[in-house]
């Protein structure tokens, strides 16, 4: 018997009376930081230069990822996650850190946890701790050899083992959902899926997952080609508290997939894109005011439940989209009519 995890409960109703907020980027906050290569490496005593690797900056310079964390919650975010991208034992492979795995999970949980119940003991507002698991740099369903076609990096059950160890942790150290973001490959996301099954199984209680995809070209498909509709149809069957869409091509270019994939799916949806699209240096150059005029829309129409941003988004960000929703009415969950739907690259759904 799984018991229910009271946090999806509360995230359902506190989403009901108004539009809820997310938080922004960690990369391009700790690259403003100008840290340097000892400040990545602690007194870790690894053989690799760590320079660059920023989920082990819990464990080096926990006071970057608290600042970081603080600025969100300052900004007005209902919902924190971990600065834990890159924190599985295929990424952390690049910087011979794979034995830190669990270290760096379990105390980016307890960082994430202890300033989400101090602001919610401020105010009284519930704070929510997603568990954030990036897409490592393994896909299942393309293989990387064009002259192999048939080959594959990892296993299925390989990567669910990979995010399994991860999942565990981030739960340890106090997560309330496990978030499979930036999904570009929607068999990596199902891996995801399982590993958190296998975890409920090994504690008895529900961890629910948020999913959020991230397309790679204007047509509205991920990398292993499936459409939104497709995507939602491929994971529906793990009962996520959230679905949605982040990084991609910044908001403008989302606008369409949001509306899609809001119509059909019967739970929250949470969105947070790009602060556009990177200039020729690889910066971000969307104000705070323009990321939050288009996110705007999708609650003035009612298609978003969760607002926050990815890739070059700053508590500035934040702040400015927690102010532009204020007072907007929650969007309402769709009641789809049964019917037997299945997913390839496309949607496909079977008459009553």
């Amino acid at each position: 018997m799984i018991a229910q995890n009271t946090a999806r409960e509360r995230l359902k109703s506190a989403a009901e009376e108004r539009v809820l907020i997310f938080d922004g980027a960690f990369g391009t906050q700790i690259q403003e930081r100008k840290l340097s290569e000892a400040d990545y490496a602690g007194d870790l005593n690894l053989v690799a230069d760590q320079k660059g690797n920023n989920d082990i900056l819990a464990l080096t310079r926990p006071d970057v990822i608290k600042d970081i964390t603080r600025a969100y919650l300052d900004a007005g975010s209902d919902l924190v996650a971990t600065n834990t991208f890159s924190a599985n034992r295929i990424s952390q492979a690049d910087y011979g850190a794979e034995d830190q795995v669990a270290a760096i999970n379990i105390e980016s949980g307890k960082i994430a946890r202890a300033l989400a119940d101090e602001y919610q003991a401020k105010d009284g507002k519930p704070r929510f701790v997603a568990g954030a698991i990036g897409p490592t740099n393994k896909t299942l369903s393309l293989s990387p050899d064009v002259e192999d076609p048939g080959f594959r990096e990892i296993d299925f059950d390989g990567l669910t083992a990979v995010y399994n160890e991860q999942a565990a942790a981030l739960v340890e150290g106090g997560c309330d959902f496990i978030l499979i973001e930036t999904v570009f490959d929607t068999l990596n996301a199902k891996a995801g899926i399982m590993a958190v099954k296998q975890l409920e199984a090994e504690l008895g209680r529900e961890v629910p997952v948020m999913i959020s995809m991230t397309l790679t070209d204007l047509s509205g498909r991920n990398l292993s080609g499936h459409t939104v509709e497709a995507f939602w149809y491929a994971v529906r069957h793990a009962n996520p508290i959230t679905i949605g869409l982040n990084c991609s091509f910044g908001a403008d270019q989302l606008r369409p997939h949001i509306q899609s994939l809001s119509g059909i799916a019967d739970t929250l949806l949470m969105a947070y894109p790009n602060a556009g699209l990177p200039n020729e240096l690889g910066e971000y150059d969307e104000m705070p005011e323009t990321t939050a005029g288009l996110v705007k829309q999708w609650a003035e129409n009612g298609q978003a439940n969760i607002l926050g941003g990815c890739c070059g988004s700053s508590p500035e960000h934040i702040r400015a989209i927690a102010d532009a929703v204020k007072g907007l009415p929650a969007r309402v969950v769709p009641s789809p009519v049964p019917m037997m739907r299945l997913a390839g690259l496309e949607p496909f759904t079977v008459a009553a």
